[in-house]
């Protein structure tokens, strides 16, 4: 075999990156920004985060290899992403940490600055995190194809064929039909999501297609066309990677210097301007495999499942002479009479009433909970750690009642508070417990107390998870009442 004939039976090395930034605001109250919607199970089981990092695994194909997935996401949630790929066997990921949101391109150049240094210019294949994909094998022949055609050097995305002249998408026009010469085609201009008349006229002309988010192009010619078209982004980038910290698998770029990049979109940064260079062909392919992006409560009633009447619903529901309803109940039965077109979501801390047609405005109730300072926008009732969670049951003047759930050999940190004083009772496994100087074990129904300003911290040494009953009196309980002294997990 000669040295072509080499290079062309090696296999194209894919890497994939999910972009898990983003709070998704638009699915209040279920979403929240310490807990937004790519890490909530909508559809299923498993959260929309891990059946994007499963779908990528499955591109191994003979000639594609695929590594390990890179992810870009916000540093407050990284033991959130660690965590949820732990549960689908993922254990392996980079995981590139954002001090603050600078939108996608940022978040794409980080990814590549990574995959460069592998030295072999892997192929990135990038999609967001909060999408659902109805058909995987048609999503995987489609990559397959993607991937193909970004070995050549070519950029491509794919692109959904509208069903419905939807105004909260962008569009991308591609050439027509009968000047496609295989699976891709290629993309004329990209279109800013357009008011109702002009997205129905698209419906009806055909040649457009919704943007879904997914491109597939080599790093070095998302890089070089980054420099070409964004150098401010490629140098600021290029700053904040070159002054990384590394702490296992977590990478954080410089924080100062991640902060001055400015904040632009994949498609502002580069893809809008490739259609007109003819150093960057840009090609499409179509994706049929039933695509939604989740952007509102709407669009989840329409993945959904739904009874003859169209009614939809997650958790215990009952309807009576109800249509077209979603009812979205977490802890408790939700019951309706007699209504149509509602969107009904129940958590443990707060209720959403809101006609389906306008459900994309419920971002208006997320700013007016920030203006008020309300913690609802923020976290649920049940806050997750990298240690486990806890549950807020109930509070009072001077009081404050969790359930606490630490996993087996996890442990919390160091610590001890100004204004407070702690009960713990042990309800289930084992809790190993430093106070002061000494370490105790407790067992189930046996308990202990805390004293305000004692340093302590509780660690679960059993293989099974612990539960503890924390019952906290004191003069000032929020949560910014702990000094660290010692902590697992890079926290100040």
């Amino acid at each position: 075999m000669d040295q072509g004939d080499a290079h062309h039976c090696r296999p194209h090395l894919v890497q994939p990156v999910i972009l898990c930034g983003g709070s998704g605001t638009r699915l209040w109250p279920l979403s929240r920004s310490g807990f937004p919607k790519q890490f909530l199970c909508l559809t299923g089981h498993e959260s929309l985060f891990q059946l994007a990092a499963k779908r990528l695994t499955t591109l191994q194909a003979p000639g594609v290899l695929v590594a390990a997935p890179c992810i870009v996401g916000n540093e407050a949630h990284r033991f959130l992403t660690k965590e949820q790929l732990r549960e689908i066997g993922i254990h392996h990921a980079r995981h590139l940490l954002e001090p603050i949101g600078r939108n996608t391109a940022p978040a794409l150049t980080l990814a590549a600055l990574a995959a460069r240094e592998s030295d072999k210019d892997p192929i990135l294949v990038v999609t967001p995190a909060d999408q659902t994909i109805a058909d995987e094998s048609a999503f995987r022949e489609a990559m397959q194809q993607a991937i193909t055609a970004a070995a050549t050097g070519t950029i491509v995305l794919l692109g959904i064929a509208p069903d419905r002249p939807e105004t909260g998408y962008g569009y991308i026009q591609s050439i027509s039909a009968e000047k496609r010469t295989h699976a891709s085609m290629r993309v004329e201009r990209f279109v800013e999501k357009p008011d109702a008349p002009t997205a129905q006229r698209f419906l009806a002309e055909g040649g457009y297609y919704w943007n879904a988010g997914m491109f597939i192009l080599k790093t070095s010619v998302w890089l070089k066309a980054l420099e070409t078209f964004c150098p401010d982004i490629a140098t600021g980038s290029l700053r904040a990677w070159e002054g990384k910290s590394v702490d296992g698998e977590f990478v954080r770029p410089d924080k100062n210097a991640f902060e001055s990049i400015p904040a632009e979109s994949i498609d502002y940064a580069v893809m809008e301007h490739c259609p007109e260079h003819e150093g960057f062909p840009i090609d499409m392919i179509p994706l049929n495999a039933g695509w939604s992006d989740l952007g509102a409560w709407d669009a989840v009633w329409n993945a959904l499942p739904r009874d003859d009447a169209g009614n939809a619903m997650t958790g215990d529901v009952l309807f009576s002479e109800c249509r077209d309803t979603l009812v979205h109940a977490t802890h408790r039965l939700v019951a309706l009479v007699e209504v149509e077109d509602l969107v009904v979501v129940e958590t443990q801390d707060a209720v959403l009433v809101a006609n389906k047609a306008r459900s994309q405005e419920v971002k208006q109730i997320v700013n007016r909970l920030q203006q008020l300072h309300r913690e609802e926008h923020t976290l649920h009732r049940k806050v997750h750690r990298p240690w486990g969670w806890y549950d807020c049951i109930d509070e009072g003047h001077r009081f404050k009642v969790k359930r606490i759930l630490v996993h087996p050999k996890a442990s919390l940190s160091l610590q001890m508070h100004h204004h407070r004083a702690e009960h713990w009772v042990v309800v289930r496994g084992t809790a190993e417990i430093t106070r002061g100087e000494n370490t105790i074990l407790l067992s189930e129904n046996q308990s202990t107390y805390i004293p305000l300003g004692e340093r302590h911290r509780l660690t679960n040494p059993g293989s099974i998870p612990l539960e503890i009953i924390e019952i906290q009196s004191g003069s000032y309980l929020g949560e910014d009442d702990i000094v660290r002294l010692e902590d697992h997990y890079g926290r100040g």
